[in-house]
């Protein structure tokens, strides 16, 4: 399986280039905040433990993250492979991972983390605040999930760097011109 994890800040457009990613690689597409959204709208109790979390910008705790993402890659047996989108957030989500796809015989190929200021996030997401209604979109709560990227998701990178996993591309720019590159990056596994 040809597995990678797309990082990035919320709004770094993870959500739009997975869609490219998965048209080119024939990969399933792994987003935990789609799985909670999904929980959310069908009122599970999952969703309902994880609906004031989201709601207030915190992070969901890893037993349940971890339990759904495995969840879902069991249902998934014949893949090519899965982006995982938003997941993991924390080293521990990272070493979890990692031992959950080695008991399936696989591993993360590479992440690539999209680069994207902090300037361009804000617009980007009051943007798609405006067209989509989103409720973690709402200026309060996108300040947390910033800050909860900034000050503690970011330190997950080193973790892939230190196993020689890590690449980086800019997020700022067209859209096609940001596949070119991610594309660039996952045709060297």
């Amino acid at each position: 399986m040809l597995n990678f994890v797309l990082f990035g800040p919320p709004g770094a457009g993870k959500g739009t280039q997975s869609e490219k990613l998965i048209e080119k690689y024939q990969l399933i597409h792994i987003s935990t905040g789609d799985l909670f959204r999904a929980h959310i709208k069908n009122q599970s109790a999952l969703g309902q433990r994880v609906s004031a979390l989201i709601a207030d910008g915190q992070l969901v705790p890893d037993e349940i993250t971890i339990a759904m993402l495995e969840e879902e890659v069991d249902k998934n047996p014949q893949a090519k492979g899965f982006i995982f989108d938003g997941f993991p957030r924390t080293v521990p989500q990272a070493q979890a991972l990692d031992e959950f796809l080695m008991s399936k015989g696989s591993t993360i190929a590479g992440v690539i983390a999209l680069d994207v200021d902090q300037d361009e996030l804000t617009k980007r997401i009051a943007q798609r605040q405006l067209e989509t209604g989103r409720v973690d979109d709402q200026a309060d709560k996108l300040k947390k999930r910033i800050e909860e990227y900034f000050n503690k998701t970011v330190h997950v990178l080193p973790y892939y760097e230190a196993q020689g996993k890590l690449s980086k591309v800019n997020g700022i720019g067209k859209i096609d011109d940001i596949f070119a590159d991610l594309s660039a990056v996952v045709d060297q596994y």
